[in-house]
Order: C-alpha cells, then sequence, then structure tokens
C-alpha cells in the first residue's frame, strides 16, 4: 500500500492548515500502547519491514491528484505541493520479533508536520495489526510448548491483506509454516498443507482416497481421519494404508478435526502404537486457541503438530491492537525541539513528553530486569552503574538498579526517507524468539494473570513530565 491516500481524510485537512500557516516545522511523533492484548504480560513487535518499505514509495499518483482536486477542499497551490509529496523523514522502530510492553515507543517519527500527519494511518495500520497477530501466534506457539504450528486462517482473515500480513505475522509469532501459498512466495515462509474432507469424500472409500493420496505425496502424507467415523473407519483406513508408507521407509500423519481432541488423539495413539506404526505423528485443528491448546498440552494429550486459523488470524477475542500515535515534541523557535505533552485526568493516558530511546535492562543471570525510556539528549544507563528508575505516570514509585547489561531497543530504520538499515530475513526473527522468551521471567509470559513487567523513566524525564504536568494543573 503505497499511495498517500491510505490515510484518514483529516490527516489531509490538518496537513492543508498547516501548509496556510507556514507550520512546517521539525516534530517527532511516538507510536506506543497502553493495554496488553488478550490479557497477557507482553506483545510481539511486527509490521516494520512492510511498513519502511511503503514509506520508501509512499506518494500521491497522478490519478490521486485527480480526485483530491475533484473533492474541491483544497487550495490548488496545496494540491501542487501533494503532488510532490514524499517522506523524507527518520524512522526509528523496536525490530520485529522483540517483546515489548505498554506505554514504551515502539516507533518513533521524525519529520515535519505534515509528513508525520500523512503517514500516521499507515504507520499505525501496519505496525498494529501486525504486532497483534504475532502476539496471538507467540501465545500459541508458547501454549505448545515451542511445538509446531501451522496458520491457516486464509479463508477466515479480515480481506486478501489480513489474510496476507497475518500469514507473515504468525510466522513472526512462531507458527512453522501457513497454508497461505502467496505468502509462502512473497515471505519464504514454509507452506504446510492437508487434505480436505473433499478428497476423501470424492472416493468411493476412505481407504482408497488416502491410498491415492500416499501415493502422489509419499513424503507428505497426512490423513483427515474424521471425514466419517474417525475410530471406527478413519484410523482403520489411515493404518491399513500407513502400513503401505511404513513398508517404503516413509513417515506419516492422522489428523484430526472435530471432536473431543483429548479424547480422540488417545485412542488414535493407542491404534497407531498397536499397529507397530510408533513413528506416525498425530495433528489436530478445530477452533484452536492458545487456552484450549494449553489445556490438552498439560493434560499430556498426545499431539505431536496444531493447526490454528480463524482465532489466530483475526485475533479472536481482542479484535485490534490499541497502538496509538502522538505528538511528542516539535519546532518552535530556534529551531530547536521543544517537548510537548498530552494531559489528562487519568495519568495512563498523559503521555511521556521528548523525542526517547527505550533501554531494557537486564540482571547479570540474562534475565529482563526493567525497560526504561530516557530522552535522546541525556546519558544512556551504563552496564554496572546503578541508575534510579521511575514508574511513567510520574509519581512517587520509584527504585535503583544496577544492570549487568544495557540494551538500546529503538533502531533507526529510515533517514531522510530512505532505508537505512538491513532488514532480516523473517526465519532469522522466528529462530531468535525463543531465545528472546528465555530472557524473561515466566511470571511474565503466562496466560492467566501475568506478573506485570516494569516499563520506566529516567529522573531527567520525570522531572520532564512532571513540570509540564504542573504547569496543566495549575492553569
Amino acid at each position: 500500500m503505497t499511495s498517500a491516500l491510505f490515510t484518514d481524510f483529516y490527516e489531509l485537512t490538518m496537513a492543508q492548515g498547516y501548509w496556510k500557516k507556514g507550520y512546517l516545522h521539525r516534530s517527532v511523533f511516538d507510536v506506543f500502547y497502553r493495554r496488553q492484548p488478550f490479557g497477557g504480560g507482553y506483545a510481539i513487535m511486527a509490521g516494520v519491514e512492510p511498513l519502511i518499505k511503503a514509506l520508501a514509495d509512499f506518494r500521491f499518483s497522478e490519478e490521486d491528484i485527480r480526485y483530491l482536486r475533484g473533492l474541491n477542499m483544497f487550495d490548488p497551490a496545496f494540491i501542487d505541493y501533494l503532488a510532490g509529496f514524499r517522506f523524507k523523514g527518520d524512522i526509528w522502530a523496536v525490530p520485529e520479533g522483540e517483546l515489548v510492553f505498554p506505554q514504551e515507543t515502539l516507533v518513533r517519527v521524525e519529520a515535519d508536520l505534515i509528513e508525520a500527519q500523512i503517514v500516521e494511518g499507515i504507520v499505525l495500520n501496519y505496525v498494529n495489526f501486525q504486532t497483534l497477530i504475532a502476539t496471538k501466534a507467540a501465545r500459541v506457539y508458547r501454549a505448545t510448548n515451542y511445538g509446531a504450528i501451522m496458520e491457516f486462517g486464509l479463508r477466515r482473515a479480515q480481506g486478501p491483506d489480513g489474510a496476507m500480513s497475518a500469514s507473515r505475522a504468525s510466522y513472526i509469532g512462531g507458527a512453522a509454516g501457513t497454508s497461505n501459498t502467496l505468502a509462502g512466495e512473497l515471505y519464504g515462509i514454509p507452506v504446510l498443507g492437508t487434505m480436505a474432507h473433499s478428497w476423501v469424500m470424492t472416493f468411493p472409500s476412505e481407504l482408497e482416497s488416502f491410498d491415492a493420496y500416499a501415493e502422489i505425496y509419499p513424503d507428505k502424507t497426512v490423513y483427515l481421519i474424521d471425514t466419517y467415523d474417525t475410530l471406527q473407519s478413519g484410523i482403520k483406513a489411515a493404518i491399513e494404508s500407513g502400513k503401505k508408507l511404513k513398508a517404503q521407509g516413509k513417515r506419516f500423519g492422522v489428523r484430526l478435526d472435530s471432536g473431543d481432541l483429548d479424547y480422540l488423539s488417545r485412542e488414535v495413539r493407542k491404534a497407531l502404537d498397536a499397529a507397530g506404526l510408533t513413528d506416525a505423528f498425530i495433528v489436530v485443528s478445530n477452533d484452536l486457541d492458545e487456552n484450549i491448546i494449553e489445556h490438552l498440552v498439560a493434560g499430556g494429550a498426545p499431539i505431536d503438530q496444531w493447526g490454528v486459523g480463524t482465532r489466530l488470524v483475526t485475533g479472536a477475542e481482542d479484535a485490534s491492537f490499541t497502538g496509538v500515535y502522538k505528538l511528542m515534541a516539535i519546532e518552535r523557535r530556534n529551531g530547536v525541539l521543544e517537548p510537548t505533552i498530552k494531559f489528562s485526568d487519568t495519568p495512563e493516558k498523559t503521555t511521556t513528553p521528548g523525542a526517547k530511546q527505550v533501554y531494557r535492562l537486564f540482571n547479570k543471570d540474562g534475565s529482563a530486569l526493567s525497560d526504561v525510556m530516557a530522552l535522546v539528549d541525556e546519558p544512556a544507563p551504563e552496564a554496572g552503574k546503578e541508575i534510579t528508575i521511575n514508574h511513567f505516570s510520574a509519581d512517587y514509585r520509584c527504585t535503583a538498579v544496577t544492570p549487568a547489561l544495557v540494551q538500546p531497543l529503538l533502531r533507526q530504520y529510515m533517514k531522510a526517507g530512505k532505508i537505512s538499515a538491513e532488514l532480516p530475513e523473517l526465519r532469522e526473527i522466528r529462530a531468535g524468539l525463543k531465545e528472546r522468551f528465555g530472557h524473561f521471567d515466566a511470571t511474565y509470559l503466562r496466560l492467566l494473570n501475568p506478573h506485570i513487567y516494569k516499563v520506566s523513566i529516567t529522573d531527567k524525564l520525570k522531572e520532564l513530565k512532571l513540570g509540564f504536568i504542573k504547569k496543566y494543573m495549575k492553569d
């Protein structure tokens, strides 16, 4: 999506207002979120690469310009300005696949005010949806104890773009592959699939359908055994056909797509083992999510692979990520960026002013201690040196810590409108996810009632925020 019309209309009306008033000043906007999705303890950052690539080509086409002229809302000179519009700003973002938390900066946009406003919609669109789905996938991934997950939500996703974005984000969050063939081509995601009930129903018998599939795909056979009767016919036909594959030195699987997956998987495992097919694997599907999977895993159900579709690619119970885009600093005089704040009677909705970097502090054992936000023009926290970290609400809560390691989270991906960083392969991002989880105590990662990971601010940032709060409370 590279048309600059992919923005909310009020961004364009405000942009014309800035243009008429001469407000072409530099500005800083932050993307952050206030509430964890799914009642969880973390989110997984995603959407950065497609966002960066889209911004590099973001512009108004000739057709777009004709459309805007036809609205009779814009000054012809402003329309001419938009005809030459390009995003020439800088983008800093947390890398994809990293764990992120409420209130901290996920993306920092530094650009002139008009540019920064026009790109708000596309920034939030890419980051919000893909972060939501990557987070859901990661919850499923952990619930399987880092098992094999196949994402196959294409037919239930919210439109073609939703399906493509969901496949990409699901892979970042831990899915082993996708049924979405186009996503496989474009993103390099392994494509996976078995058979549908229609395949089984096409043949005179289950056995004939299974034999035909095994003949064509002897190295990729997974029998769908619940078309008619799982235990009375399906598994029996799979065993008969599977023995022929085993005689060829091939391994196969069976798939359950309905019924009591706990009970059926145990009975199917018994039948396979009794037939000497101990290396045959069991795949399950049927409206799975992390809660169902966690229950099955905890109960010891003999399931080897998981097919997850609808409740993964749609976000299920949490259909949107709550990322917001707020002005944090603007050039007002003498070419100096001045911090800004959105004040609210609700402390959590009062923004944290200024252009900021986010640092992750680690203990000696490599575990994450806290994330701390600092102004970009103040010294970074140092390993082995004590630092006071404060609650982001700028109240009395604070503590002194001495990190063993400090990691800056925001990396620069665009400079002056050009891509300025190497964008890693999706396989590389996914491969590091389990290791990144290992930096966090399990209490932060559990599905039910997770412990709250601390996001803090430095003394200097606290003083700046308190100064604004006192001013607005006084006013």
